[in-house]
């Protein structure tokens, strides 16, 4: 049974509604990475105190988290995870995406994690460091083949992996789980 599920994919695919709804329907602690990684100011947690808050969360014998950070984390939470949930949509598609959230988030100045708020300067500025949308485009074919090669890795043979290409496989997808595979 699906009980510990990494949601993985480029910014602005839809990781964390998807996680978040994962957590409603089974019932188990959503783990989001971002909340764990920025602090005040969008200062990354330092790497050693990032890997020691995520291990302390993914302790459990059921969760779910949403972002990628392999490059921080390594395999922390894929050696424990059974589920990896891949949303790969297509990049004009997740563009879309994450144009509308970011301009919502600007335009409504919501708060993010630790008092962070993503400005106007964030959106006009070609920096991937300080883009959001720039980032996802860019890291879009890069995840695509990272992702692809995970799922033949037999490091990753434990783990079952989900491509999801579309809204509809999502729903699917949350609608299979609680059912025996």
């Amino acid at each position: 049974m699906r009980q510990r599920i990494a949601v993985v994919g480029t910014s602005g695919s839809g990781k964390t509604t998807l996680a978040q709804r994962i957590s409603r329907k089974l019932d188990i602690p959503h783990i989001e990475l971002d909340a764990i990684h920025h602090q005040v100011g969008w200062v990354p947690l330092p790497e050693l105190e990032f890997r020691a808050a995520v291990t302390e969360r993914i302790g459990g014998e059921a969760w779910v988290t949403d972002g990628n950070y392999r490059g921080k984390l390594g395999d922390l939470v894929w050696r424990k995870a059974d589920t990896v949930v891949w949303f790969d949509l297509l990049r004009w598609l997740v563009t879309f995406q994450i144009v509308r959230r970011t301009l919502g988030r600007v335009l409504t100045r919501r708060t993010l994690w630790n008092g962070n708020r993503e400005t106007w300067r964030d959106i006009l500025t070609l920096d991937p460091q300080r883009s959001i949308i720039v980032w996802s485009w860019n890291s879009h074919a890069t995840n695509r083949i990272r992702n692809l090669a995970a799922q033949d890795d037999p490091a990753y043979s434990h783990i079952e992996f989900v491509r999801i290409r579309s809204h509809r496989d999502a729903d699917a997808f949350l609608d299979s789980l609680g059912r025996s595979r």
